[in-house]
């Protein structure tokens, strides 16, 4: 499915930026990543935690609601199933909701995804990238630094969390932050899934 454009998407070398509320203001000291909902035990980790786990190379279009689609990015970061290793989830877990800060609130933005469909290199929470212009370079503070969730190529991009906080495991699928707007719950690009 690489370089498969979906309709109603236009192809861009640029990484446009789109965010809701204000830029985060990155402070080592005081930012946590937790993982908790359907969990045995909730786990708190650093920053320092964070950037210790395995990390996954991986090149993943970029599909946004906006109709733009952006081929050929590769990223560095820490595979989903690397944050599964470290707690113990409930029986019949299957969605999760990625947090990230919305105006100061650590927990202000949200994004539900189905667990099932992010347990390869492809759904990443990175920290650096690179394309077909540019060698690697940190994420910007405009695009997520310190750590922004990209998901796999079939979902739209608002499901990519910027500045993540943690994550909620959850037996049931809930809204997130668009979702609750009007936004599709499942967001698949290759069906035009945008709004419900």
């Amino acid at each position: 499915m690489k370089n498969q454009l979906p309709p109603g998407q236009f192809e861009t070398e640029k990484w446009p930026v789109l965010h809701q509320g204000d830029v985060y203001a990155f402070n080592k000291e005081t930012w946590k990543f937790r993982l908790f909902g359907e969990v045995k035990e909730e786990v708190s980790l650093s920053f320092d935690d964070v950037m210790a786990l395995p990390k996954t190379v991986s090149t993943i279009d970029m599909h946004c609601v906006t109709t733009w689609s952006k081929f050929a990015t590769t990223f560095e970061g820490i595979a989903l199933r690397e944050f599964l290793s470290l707690t113990s989830l409930n029986e019949d877990v299957k969605f999760i909701k990625i947090y990230g800060y919305y105006n100061g609130d650590p927990f202000g933005y949200s994004a539900n995804l189905p667990l099932d469909r992010l347990l390869g290199d492809d759904a990443l929470f990175v920290y650096r990238w690179k394309d077909n212009d540019r060698d690697w370079e940190d994420i910007s503070p405009k695009h997520g630094f310190p750590l922004r969730f990209i998901p796999p190529a079939s979902f739209y991009l608002w499901k990519g969390t910027k500045w993540v906080s943690g994550i909620k495991f959850m037996k049931e699928d809930e809204e997130g932050f668009w979702e609750e707007l009007g936004y599709s719950m499942t967001a698949d690009p290759f069906k035009e899934d945008r709004y419900r």
